[in-house]
């Protein structure tokens, strides 16, 4: 009797301290708050040594809803700054160490809205949690990127050259008769749109298929059939020349664009590897839809349709 009453009592203990933890962390077994967001460390590093606002970080990031449907994965290089309030990404970065692998949970609208500054996807709703991953590469000081940036781009100088080179010839053997733009895009209409103009802050949809000069393609929305929506002006969303390319564009047209390396991802490649450093790449894009923020709900539930549509 009394051995009984002792494991039920234990139990009962056991039972209690595991709803405490489930309560601190919010029912996401593993996560762990502090500052205003849910962590799970992944994967620790060597040492422990956080960065501090003003450093410049290297990251691995993948931004995805809490059913896992991934919408953004990127390397960046950028500088932090102080958290303007508790619970945002500022706080996730700060917490980290080189080497670190890290998951988090924070407030979806207050991502979008606070630190973006832009209205939410159609597919993440108000009170809608969503999860960061971060692998954090390097951290330097501001003063050790500035340095490294300058020894960097000495001995990449050469490769620079080479690639304007290569991008001479194509321009010569394709005949491609437009100027490149002030920032080197070379923006071909291929079927005029007759919609709205993109402006800063809509939720733009888009088909693009991107290759590398040779013709080889190394991505296409269409042959995946799930089209690219987000919010136009806001950062980490598209490379820069694509960006550039949209914010020219109507709805229903489709343009042919050229963008050299500066343009697109650079001396370093993109993060998967799959574009060099120092490759100038083509893309075909068709803007499919431009909604403004301020559009009618009418709109918006046609947005919510097509996301839906296209979701993973």
């Amino acid at each position: 009797m009394f051995k009984k009453l002792k494991i039920k009592s234990v139990w009962i203990a056991a039972m209690a301290v595991g709803l405490a933890f489930a309560a601190c962390s919010g029912g996401h077994d593993g996560y762990s708050r502090k500052n205003g967001v849910l962590y799970k460390l992944i994967v620790i590093g060597d040492t422990v040594c956080p960065p501090n606002a003003g450093d410049y970080v290297t990251c691995q990031l993948c931004y995805s809803t809490m059913s896992d449907s991934t919408f953004f994965v990127g390397n960046r290089t950028f500088q932090l700054t102080e958290p303007e309030f508790d619970g945002s990404i500022d706080v996730c970065f700060l917490m980290m160490s080189a080497g670190d692998s890290a998951s988090f949970i924070i407030d979806a609208e207050n991502f979008f809205q606070k630190t973006l500054q832009c209205q939410m996807p159609s597919f993440i709703k108000k009170g809608d949690k969503m999860k960061i991953d971060i692998r954090m590469d390097d951290i330097r000081t501001e003063d050790q990127y500035r340095r490294d940036k300058e020894e960097f781009l000495k001995w990449i100088e050469d490769f620079g050259e080479y690639e304007k080179l290569v991008l001479h010839n194509f321009i010569e053997k394709e005949k491609i008769e437009v100027e490149p733009t002030e920032s080197g895009m070379y923006f071909i209409s291929l079927v005029n749109g007759s919609g709205k103009p993109v402006e800063y802050g809509d939720i733009v949809t888009v088909n693009y298929e991107g290759r590398f000069l040779n013709g080889r393609f190394f991505d296409s929305t269409v042959k995946r059939n799930q089209p690219f929506e987000f919010v136009y002006g806001t950062e980490l969303q598209v490379i820069p020349g694509l960006e550039d390319a949209i914010g020219r564009m109507r709805e229903g047209q489709r343009a042919l664009v050229i963008l050299p390396s500066d343009l697109a991802w650079g001396e370093k490649g993109s993060s998967t590897g799959i574009v060099p450093p120092f490759t100038t790449v083509i893309y075909e894009v068709e803007l499919l839809k431009a909604v403004p923020q301020s559009s009618d709900s009418e709109d918006s539930e046609d947005i919510e349709k097509q996301s839906d549509s296209t979701d993973e």
